[in-house]
């Protein structure tokens, strides 16, 4: 596996406070963070060489914890506006999760159909998880409509957090949002769990960016939100390689753990084991030392 790259970008005072999230500040973050991921002379441009504009693609945020530690429109809307830059059409662009309900809880409104941005869980008519359950190594899941049958290109838009079995949750096991027993795989540390489920080809085929929305990242107790081990770090982390971005994102969080005098994860029990699992699976750089971080302020 060769050299990955993970850009880290900070925004100065984009988290006022906790609970506001500064949009514009977001939107130049997004542009700065892709335009270096990509090389490109602005993001758009970088968009356009991973997506087409014949491309329907889902953001997929979490909002499971909602309000307080959930993907905000002030986070992911930023995004659907760039990939509309690119050329993709809104109609074309879904923010979505499990549940509208959740989706609601988190801020956004709804919206399913028209020619603006979609906004919608699975939950939405028409969508839900139909057909026969896809069996791949250990998985075996219905899909969300949105993710095997709606999208044709897939954005990870994760909210970064310690997590009391995977150690991390991040972009890879975001997708656990995408299948209708994801509690079935929480076992053993989450692993191989995570790693099998993003290579299933409703994921693995349609993955194309992995975002972590580390703007206040829950570093210990998660992934339910508890205040007083949640830090405004500021900050997003974009990268094409899914197991170096969510390896970053570890970092971050265990950079956290030891500025407060908490244990390591491993020390604590439950190492992010599925990001090693995800490395022999061939489907990114786990180990740090073969990742470029390149970090930016706005």
């Amino acid at each position: 596996m060769g050299t990955a790259t993970v850009v880290i970008v900070r925004g100065k005072g984009v988290v006022p406070r906790l609970g506001q999230v500064e949009p514009k500040l977001v939107a130049a973050m997004y542009e700065r963070g892709l335009r270096i991921l990509f090389g490109q002379s602005d993001a758009a441009a970088g968009l356009r060489t991973i997506f087409s504009p014949s491309d329907r693609v889902g953001i997929k945020v979490n909002a499971i914890a909602a309000p307080e530690l959930a993907t905000p429109p002030e986070v992911s809307l930023p995004l659907a506006r760039l990939l509309a830059s690119a050329g993709i059409r809104e109609k074309n662009i879904a923010v979505w999760d499990r549940t509208n309900r959740e989706l609601k809880d988190a801020r956004y409104r709804l919206n399913a159909e028209g020619d603006a941005f979609r906004v919608m869980g699975t939950d939405t008519a028409g969508m839900g998880y139909p057909g026969e359950p896809v069996t791949h190594l250990n998985i075996g899941s219905l899909f969300s409509a949105i993710q095997s049958s709606f999208v044709t290109a897939s954005i990870s838009l994760a909210i970064l957090k310690d997590h009391g079995m995977a150690g991390i949750t991040a972009g890879m096991k975001n997708y656990f949002g995408a299948i209708h027993n994801p509690n079935k795989y929480h076992d053993d540390h989450c692993d191989p769990y995570v790693a099998e489920l993003f290579d299933a080809p409703a994921v693995k085929s349609k993955h194309r960016l992995t975002v972590l929305d580390a703007l206040v990242v829950q570093y210990h107790r998660g992934p339910s939100y508890h205040p007083r081990w949640a830090e405004p770090c500021g900050a997003l982390v974009f990268g094409l390689d899914p197991v170096a971005t969510d390896a970053v994102g570890g970092k971050i969080i265990e950079d956290l753990r030891k500025a407060k005098g908490l244990p390591t994860l491993e020390e604590d029990g439950r190492p992010p084991l599925y990001l090693r699992s995800a490395e022999r699976m061939g489907l990114g750089t786990a180990s740090l030392q073969n990742i470029r971080i390149i970090e930016d302020t706005v």
